[in-house]
């Protein structure tokens, strides 16, 4: 007789409206221009999406000369520099930029504050494309990067007095608020965003995991290790205390013989872990444990963000 095992299902999880609509646009576009279309950085960070998009006729590439001019390139929902725009019109290329509309309304924050004569804070992982993307919207200099509290006290602006700040979308909440706080004790004057920067996805993913870890003994989070919003799960249901929480790619990836202890195991997934992988997890307890599926919902999202027009008519 197998084991019963309770498994605790994050709703909202998954896919988010920026990552649907990224994946939409590739798919479009090679129904638009045919085979290849070029993408410039993984789409959406998840292998199990690229492949299949690459089995479909996108040909992925980390820069945009490593691109023919003759055919359509599309940029990744985390957004690009405007020196990557700027080349590919030089270019005479057809570009589509699939960065998410949460990403965009961030770049448009820093250039109305740079335009203002501040200079930009942006709390984020460096190197990260998103980072890249958005502190490439102004002038080298323009934005300072913070990634810890402790950064902040080593910070010299221009001018203390004329600072405003941003955020990467797919941060930790709760880290998040530790940084602004020193970012406030330290420069009084300094400008936030109207509305939360980090996006309603994040967020909402982040609830529900903390909803999830006050009945799991384990917490998996079905995503891919270079995904911020998937590894900003695992630290948070860690920090809910669900010790035993663990970033895994897919079901083959999943450590049984630990899980095996365990009674009650909480399931969530990044914004761009698609639901066919969550189900195979699901479907891979079934085989293996006496499974009861409670869904803990902790909101519900109908946001459903356009395409292009390029791709619309």
């Amino acid at each position: 007789m197998p084991k019963p095992l309770t498994l605790y299902l994050a709703a909202p999880r998954g896919f988010c409206a920026g990552v649907d609509r990224a994946i939409k646009i590739v798919e479009m576009a090679i129904e638009k221009w045919g085979a290849p279309v070029y993408v410039r950085h993984e789409i959406v960070h998840n292998k199990f999406v690229v492949d299949g998009l690459r089995d479909k006729g996108a040909v992925f590439v980390e820069e945009l000369e490593d691109c023919p001019t003759d055919r359509p390139v599309i940029f990744s929902a985390h957004g690009v520099p405007k020196s990557v725009p700027a080349e590919a019109e030089k270019r005479q290329m057809i570009f589509v930029d699939a960065t998410c509309p949460l990403v965009s309304k961030v770049h448009i924050e820093a250039e109305r504050h740079s335009e203002n004569g501040l200079q930009m804070v942006m709390i984020g992982h460096a190197g990260h494309p998103e980072t890249v993307g958005t502190m490439g919207q102004l002038p080298a200099g323009e934005v300072l990067l913070v990634e810890t509290a402790d950064d902040v006290v080593m910070l010299t602006p221009r001018d203390p007095d004329r600072l405003a700040f941003i955020t990467q979308t797919t941060l930790s909440v709760d880290d998040t608020v530790e940084i602004v706080a020193a970012l406030k004790a330290r420069f009084p004057n300094i400008i936030g965003p109207h509305k939360e920067d980090i996006c309603y996805a994040t967020t909402n993913r982040q609830e529900a995991v903390k909803a999830i870890a006050a009945h799991a003994d384990a917490l998996l989070v079905i995503g891919a290790p270079n995904s911020s919003n998937s590894r900003r799960l695992v630290e948070v249901g860690q920090k809910a205390g669900c010790t035993y929480s663990q970033l895994v790619q897919r079901a083959k990836h999943i450590d049984w013989d630990t899980l095996a202890q365990f009674d009650k195991i909480g399931i969530s997934a990044g914004a761009s872990a698609p639901e066919e992988l969550i189900n195979e997890v699901v479907d891979a307890f079934k085989t293996r444990f006496d499974v009861t599926v409670e869904v803990v919902e902790t909101a519900q999202e109908n946001i459903e963000f356009k395409v292009p027009r390029v791709l619309r008519t």
